[in-house]
């Protein structure tokens, strides 16, 4: 499903700015879609117009703008996605994405914003790397040992990879996209508290999974009404009975049914005896 959104996504931004491009100059169509798409999509590293789009720290983590970075990132998410999958089940790994990206984006504006060497610098976070690298540390906090690639002398242990990946956003901090390196490792932290918090009791995945089962039974006539109980509406007050008794049709009990009206008369009888008297002379007991 994360795919799936990443890539309609991808999908229909790359549909309009070719509109863009057939409406424009190429440099003109890039400033115009920038203006338009991009800087109210993308985070931005000024603290101060992200107060104005607050929205941009969910929306920045399922925009991408260039095709191999699409790429890459689904082809990691698939990957660790589905180990991770394998380790909890399905309900997890959204939660994990956001808790992550949010992580990460909140790292962003940190870095841009209190570290008085980048503070007049300025840029936009944007993509899913950092809600990733939340799953692939949460998959490997759960299961440090899976292996991958098993094909290669046994497997590759999961920690390697996830190690190899932080050690690489930790030494390229200095470099060009140093915002970015640091949502990363903030979303990998992310990934671990998550799971940390959850060995500990609480699940941070639960109250988002029942928000997502609540809006998808919203408009679902099968969902009962709050605060309606099914016991009352189903039996106590429906007009018929939910089931008939039938007692047993014995021989003995047709004489005992016999002996009441000899001694009594027949307006004693109950309706379940006048029944099986009834049903008896049908029978021809």
């Amino acid at each position: 499903m994360l795919i799936a959104i990443n890539l309609v996504v991808f999908v229909l931004f790359k549909f309009v700015y070719v509109i863009y491009f057939f409406g424009y100059e190429q440099d003109i169509a890039k400033a115009n879609y920038y203006s338009d798409f991009t800087r109210n999509i993308a985070l931005p590293s000024s603290f101060r117009e992200f107060v104005q789009k607050p929205w941009t720290i969910i929306s920045h983590m399922f925009y991408h703008e260039d095709i191999w970075h699409i790429i890459s990132n689904m082809l990691w998410l698939w990957g660790f996605g589905h180990i991770m999958q394998d380790l909890t089940g399905n309900r997890k790994i959204v939660p994990v994405f956001i808790y992550g990206g949010i992580a990460g984006g909140i790292a962003f504006l940190v870095f841009f914003n209190l570290i008085p060497e980048f503070r007049n610098h300025s840029g936009v976070a944007l993509g899913a790397s950092a809600g990733i690298m939340a799953i692939a540390v949460a998959a490997t906090t759960i299961s440090p040992g899976y292996r991958i690639f098993p094909m290669l002398n046994g497997g590759i242990p999961l920690w390697v990879l996830t190690a190899l990946f932080l050690v690489i956003d930790l030494a390229t901090i200095p470099g060009t996209n140093s915002g970015g390196h640091i949502a990363h490792l903030a979303g990998g932290l992310a990934g671990f508290l998550f799971i940390y918090t959850l060995r500990r009791g609480y699940d941070g995945s639960e109250w988002m999974n029942n928000f997502y089962d609540w809006f998808t039974n919203l408009f679902n006539p099968s969902k009962p009404a709050k605060n309606k109980n099914l016991k009352n509406e189903l039996f106590y007050r429906s007009k018929t009975q939910p089931f008939k008794k039938t007692p047993n049709l014995t021989q003995q009990k047709v004489d005992e049914i016999l002996d009441k009206i000899n001694q009594k008369g027949y307006h004693h009888l109950t309706e379940e005896e006048k029944d099986i008297l009834k049903r008896a002379s049908k029978e021809e007991l």
